[in-house]
């Protein structure tokens, strides 16, 4: 049964067991009310409590179940709501004991108790913004009445969740200092003897003591981007302030069967299966058994290698951090201690934890250094050379069933994995700087990868805490790959007369995170202009433009040299135009003599887009990604693409794919027209009416 009744001496304790994470299906729900009308009949029982056990309180409401268009169950009888209010008028107290993950419709229903007690490793939240939603069962009615409308406008509109000791500071919650259920049983007899269900719906909400009569507004105002569901979040809550209870609730449901609906909630929905796809590995036979990984070596001590080493010690791995001389990887150490020092300033972290992952690190100059580890993750310098020589050496001093990673961004993993004598052994593990924020890994699959050691890199991202998408072997991968063809055309718009700065406010303005000149500037130019030339060295003959060189040729490789194709502030490193970069710019487009015309920003944006989706195409019909999705998932946690656009698969498919064919042929008779030639699963998928994503 999904849910369990024990009675614990006048004390009902209600325990959801519905695997793995507690969702409030229709199954959940049925019992779940069920179980409270039996214990509330129940002469011999004064209170309840209701827990979820020792990880999971409930993590919502099921997703399947509300995309599929049930809205959360709201057509199927009880909906939560329903049950929430069950909680809410209950004759007995009620008391939410509350351990790991509460969130979303979770938190609803612990806001519907009469008192919630959290255990230390709780976590609160509202994500349902993330969904392009909003909180639908109640949540933007009593979170407020709990902690107030500015704190519960901050956790609304963030979707973040808040730990146990912010959960009680807020008043959100008691902090359990013991045994949970013990003490949410103690706080259910004590609220039994005086009678105490104190009722979210009864009380008001409390609004900031120096809140104007435009302070909604204000809000609204400060929204970095005024997307449909934070506005209504905004509004919802309003609602509580200025409506009695039960038409808050109505006005909360008007507004989320609005949202629902909306382009960017099912462009956010998509993104969210997107992601659960991406960790299904196409074609790996069912006996393929991730390996244990709890020692992992990282070669190269720089930001990479660094970030890198980081990440897999606050994953509780012990990581030995290797450079080719004691000054590097003592550098390397005192920047990751630098890093969680300043956590522990900012309150994110506690001394005894910092201590515990600076625990785990150990420094070494040896290779040999690896020989007792059951990983290896290279992340040296991006040379085919530097790179096969350190495979060799550790082909000979690691294990026979350490597994070698290579963090390589653009080169040939098998002409990698053929240096050694176990290329089954070899896989790709491409982070994304800076690695320890970056959620992105892309998995590369080598034409000899074992399927254990695949299965193995996929578990590991888990654990590391990013979003693992399996790729094939080319130049560049997913990301970069495709990445290259944006910048292409991003230069190329420089060649016709734009400035970077027109090109990158463009694409800022659409919704990109950052634009390319700026990305560029973050990345380093001299990495793109190193990439140019081994593409021409491979016998790459496409063309590039010469106006990214040009910048190279001052010097000007980006934030780490203060200028690139911006200008940076020392201190903040905030961006400002330059005008030697514009005068740059004129002149080389001068030079190449295209005749003027006006280009706005629905081209730039279209050129930039479209050749990422045509590139991706080009990838899936190789095989080189498992799926459309992948590569959205790929675009949405690295390269900063909008979540509320999809990805730039979706965006294409939304577009309807016989007219980004229609944009393309335009395109074709343009300035370096060569390269609107459509991937032949794309104009395939066109002529064929369907999606790319479907």
């Amino acid at each position: 049964m999904p849910v369990h009744v024990d009675l614990r001496d006048g004390v009902a304790v209600l325990t959801l067991d519905r695997p793995p994470v507690n969702s409030l299906d229709l199954t959940l729900r049925r019992d779940l009310r069920a179980a409270l009308a039996m214990v509330m009949t129940n002469p011999a029982v004064q209170a309840v409590v209701l827990t979820g056990g020792t990880r999971h309180f409930s993590a919502g409401a099921d997703i399947e179940e509300f995309a599929s268009g049930v809205r959360g169950g709201a057509t199927a009888v009880p909906t939560l709501p329903d049950v929430i209010i069950d909680l809410d008028q209950a004759a007995k107290p009620v008391v939410a004991a509350i351990a790991g993950t509460c969130l979303g419709g979770g938190l609803e229903v612990a806001l519907g108790c009469h008192h919630r007690v959290v255990a230390p490793n709780a976590s609160l939240g509202l994500p349902e913004v993330k969904l392009g939603i909003l909180p639908g069962a109640g949540g933007t009615q009593r979170l407020p009445r709990a902690i107030g409308v500015n704190a519960a406008l901050d956790m609304i509109l963030s979707g973040t969740p808040v730990n146990a000791a912010k959960a009680a500071k807020l008043g959100l919650a008691t902090l359990s200092t013991g045994d949970l259920i013990e003490d949410a049983v103690a706080v259910a007899r004590q609220a039994a003897r005086d009678g105490a269900k104190p009722r979210l719906s009864l009380q008001r909400a409390e609004m900031p003591a120096d809140a104007g009569a435009d302070w909604f507004q204000q809000r609204m105002n400060g929204l970095k981007r005024p997307l449909p569901a934070p506005l209504a979040c905004i509004e919802a809550v309003r609602a509580a302030v200025e409506l009695p209870f039960n038409q808050g609730l109505q006005k909360e449901f008007n507004l989320f069967r609005e949202l629902v609906v909306t382009p960017e909630s099912k462009a956010l929905q998509y993104a969210f299966f997107a992601e659960r796809r991406a960790a299904r590995i196409d074609g790996l036979a069912a006996d393929a058994r991730p390996r244990a990984i709890e020692r992992v070596a990282v070669i190269g001590a720089g930001t990479m290698g660094s970030g890198i080493a980081t990440v897999a010690a606050n994953a509780g791995l012990e990581v030995i951090l290797l450079d080719r001389d004691e000054a590097s990887v003592r550098k390397g150490l005192a920047g990751i201690t630098k890093s969680y020092e300043s956590a522990v300033a900012k309150g994110r972290m506690d001394e005894a934890e910092r201590d515990r992952r600076l625990g785990r690190l150990h420094t070494a100059t040896d290779l040999a250094a690896c020989a007792a580890v059951d990983l290896v993750i290279e992340a040296a310098f991006e040379d085919m050379g530097v790179k096969q020589d350190i495979f060799r050496t550790l082909d000979k001093v690691c294990g026979p069933d350490t597994i070698l990673a290579s963090n390589t961004s653009t080169l040939d993993l098998d002409a990698i994995a053929d240096i050694t004598s176990r290329p089954e052994n070899v896989v790709g593990l491409h982070f994304f700087s800076p690695a320890p924020v970056m959620r992105l890994l892309e998995v590369v699959r080598g034409a000899k990868t074992a399927p254990a050691v695949l299965a193995t890199a996929m578990t590991l991202s888990r654990k590391l805490g990013k979003v693992g998408v399996v790729a094939g072997v080319c130049n560049g991968f997913i990301g970069n790959r495709m990445v290259e063809e944006l910048l292409r055309q991003a230069y190329f718009l420089v060649d016709e007369g734009l400035l970077p700065w027109q090109v990158d406010g463009a694409l800022e303005r659409w919704g990109m995170a950052m634009g390319p000149f700026a990305t560029m500037d973050l990345a380093g130019n001299d990495i793109g202009r190193a990439i140019r030339v081994g593409r021409a060295a491979a016998g790459d003959d496409r063309p590039y433009s010469t106006f990214p060189d040009k910048v190279c040729a001052l010097g000007r490789f980006g934030q780490k040299t203060g200028k690139g194709y911006y200008q940076y502030d020392p201190a903040t490193r905030a961006r400002e135009t330059d005008p030697e970069i514009d005068a740059l710019a004129q002149a080389h487009a001068k030079e190449i003599g295209l005749p003027p015309r006006v280009i706005g920003d629905d081209e730039i944006v279209a050129r930039c887009l479209l050749a990422l989706a045509n590139e991706g195409a080009a990838l899936l019909g190789e095989g080189i990604a498992q799926r459309a999705s992948d590569i959205d998932v790929v675009y949405l946690n690295g390269y900063g693409f909008p979540a509320h656009k999809g990805g730039p698969m979706y965006h294409a498919d939304s577009l309807g794919l016989e007219n980004v064919l229609r944009l393309m042929e335009g395109f074709l008779g343009g300035y370096q027209g060569q390269f609107w030639r459509p991937a032949p699963l794309l104009w395939e998928k066109a002529s064929a009416g369907r999606r790319l994503t479907a």
